[in-house]
This record gives C-alpha cells, sequence and structure tokens, in this order.
C-alpha cells in the first residue's frame, strides 16, 4: 500500500510540473488517450464483448470519472499538494451517504458527523476572506478549493457507478469506459486551449500515465494482502508524500490554519468504520484468494488468467480507497 501512495502522489507531482504550462483539461486529454488505448488492449485481450450488458450505466460512470478527473487535475495544478490532496480523500464519507441515497446501504450518524467535521477542515484550507483575515485568506486560492471538493465528490458518485456496473459488466470493460468516455468529453476543451508539449513536458505526460498505472497495481495487490480499514491508511501516507513533494519540489509549506485543516479531514476519516478483513478467501479469476472487488479480477487479467463472462454481485466496502476509480 506504501507503494501504491508513492506512486499516486508522484503522478500528482508531474501533474502538476506539467501543468505549469500546459492547460489541465490538454493533460486530463492525453492522459486518456493513453489509457484508452492500454485499457482497449486489455479487453481484446481478455475477450470480453463490447458493448456490454448495460452500456448506459458503463457510459455514466465514465462520465463521472471524467468530471471528477478533471476537477482533480484543475485543483492539483493550482492548490498546493497536500491541501487538494487531504480534500479529494474525503470521498469515503460522501460514497458512504450516495451508497445510502442509491444502493440502499446504511449510513452511520458517525459517518455524517465526520462529514460536518471535514467539511470544517476544508473551510479552514480554504480560508475564505469572509470568514479570515486578509493577510491570512491570501494563502491558498480559495477558488479552487470547490474543484478539489468537487473531484471527492465525483470520485464517490463514480464509486457508486462502479459498484452498480460491476455487478453486471466485466471489471474490464467498467475500466475501459472511462478513458473511453473521457477522450471525446476531454477533447472539445483541449482543443480550444491546446498548447503543444515541448521537450521534457512529454517527460512528464508519460510519467502521468506511467505512475498512474504503477500506483493502480500496487494498490490493488495491496487490497489483497491487507486489512480494508488498514490498507485505507493509504491516504494519510500520500498526503504526507504530496506535502513532502510540496515542500522540495515547490516550497510549499502549509499554514497553521491548513494545518488544522488536514487534521479536521483526517480525523473524519478515522471515524470511518472498519469494514473488516478483505482477505476472505473468494475464487478469483486466477485461483487466488483475494479482496471482494472487481480489481482483484483485473489483476487475474493481467496475469493472464481466463477472464470471466459472468460475474457475481460484487461487494465493495466505503472504506476502500476510492482513487482506482480516477484511474
Amino acid at each position: 500500500m506504501a507503494w501504491s501512495a508513492l506512486w499516486f502522489s508522484v503522478m500528482s507531482l508531474f501533474v502538476k510540473l506539467a501543468g505549469a504550462r500546459l492547460p489541465a483539461m490538454e493533460i486530463v486529454f492525453l492522459r486518456g488517450t493513453m489509457t484508452l488505448a492500454l485499457s482497449w488492449w486489455l479487453v481484446r485481450r481478455a475477450g470480453v464483448a463490447l458493448p456490454g450488458n448495460r452500456p448506459a450505466l458503463l457510459a455514466l460512470r465514465g462520465a463521472i470519472g471524467f468530471l471528477a478527473l478533471s476537477c482533480f487535475y484543475v485543483a492539483v495544478v493550482n492548490l498546493p499538494l497536500a491541501e487538494v490532496t487531504v480534500v479529494h480523500y474525503m470521498h469515503p464519507l460522501f460514497a458512504a451517504v450516495l451508497a445510502a441515497w442509491f444502493l440502499g446501504e446504511r449510513v452511520e450518524r458517525r459517518v455524517l458527523v465526520a462529514i460536518v467535521v471535514s467539511l470544517v477542515g476544508v473551510v479552514l484550507i480554504a480560508k475564505p476572506g469572509a470568514l479570515f483575515p486578509g493577510d491570512v485568506a491570501s494563502g491558498v486560492e480559495a477558488r479552487y478549493v470547490p474543484f478539489a471538493l468537487a473531484s471527492a465528490i465525483g470520485s464517490a458518485a463514480a464509486y457508486v457507478a462502479v459498484r452498480g456496473a460491476t455487478r453486471t459488466d466485466h471489471p474490464l470493460l467498467v475500466v475501459l469506459y472511462f478513458p473511453l468516455v473521457t477522450v471525446p468529453l476531454a477533447l472539445p476543451f483541449a482543443i480550444a486551449s491546446w498548447v503543444t508539449p515541448r521537450g521534457i513536458e512529454w517527460l512528464y505526460l508519460l510519467a502521468i500515465g506511467a505512475t498512474t498505472q504503477l500506483g493502480q497495481v500496487a494498490l490493488t495487490r495491496g487490497l489483497a494482502l491487507e486489512r480494508t480499514g488498514r490498507a485505507t491508511t493509504v491516504g494519510y501516507v500520500q498526503v504526507a508524500l504530496a506535502a513532502l513533494w510540496g515542500w522540495v519540489v515547490f516550497a510549499d509549506l502549509p499554514d497553521r490554519y491548513s494545518l488544522l485543516g488536514i487534521a479536521a479531514i483526517a480525523g473524519g476519516l478515522l471515524a470511518l468504520p472498519d469494514s473488516g478483513d478483505s482477505t476472505e478467501k473468494r475464487g478469483g479469476p486466477d485461483g487466488e484468494s483475494g479482496p471482494p472487488h472487481p480489481l482483484g479480477e483485473v489483476t487475474g487479467s493481467l496475469r493472464g488468467g481466463a477472464a470471466k463472462r459472468s460475474h457475481e454481485p460484487v461487494r465493495l466496502d466505503v472504506g476502500e480507497p476510492v482513487i482506482r476509480t480516477l484511474a
């Protein structure tokens, strides 16, 4: 899990470096193009039939993922890495509420309290001028904080859509629809503000794709080996790494209000119930025991296991890291 935190934090670092000159939507488009090619190859290799059993739901999942990813990249480019990372990691809280509304799952009262506490943390990070003195409010560009918050909500919504889609469709197909929808949606925005990458910027873009894939593989493997509750601490590790990159590369250090906000959001996330052991025995496509989530099957497909065309309903725990829905 520590490796996944490292790779995802490095991915955010390269997004910020590339975003120094390249528009965020162009980065979204180019990353989508890379992941589309890889996802298409994996689907064809596994012999999964298109367009799937519920293409409308798959397309909806892709559209939600596009909005969440776009907001996340805009926030990463314009906000300090530590702040945007911790706000984004509020998604398990929003996922709990959305799962209760749309999937009929029970949400505990302490989750609602945690949301309120975490939102107070967001206010401390944003430091809006109406609540803070001018010299304090100028520390973070507050207008971009809603993008980070929207990315967390969108990621949670994508999580719920993934839960629904994987009950009837192959996980690889669910993964494919994300870039399949993202590329055409991002294209008009990318063209409107296109800046041709040059020199090292091409390396930044390739690194974004590579570190995303490495983080995805490490996260999937980590969830297969760790208890879900323990595995979710990857979020806190990633926040610490984001703060480190921000300090080393951009000389960004959170002020006392941002540190209080980060602590409030971390406290809210700690209020999430431990969803238990994720290493229950389950017949995966490669015959190994694995976590009760669809990416275990994706891992099996990558290792050459036979792809299943029919699947039992998949249970995903709200406490699991949801950043994989943006991959």
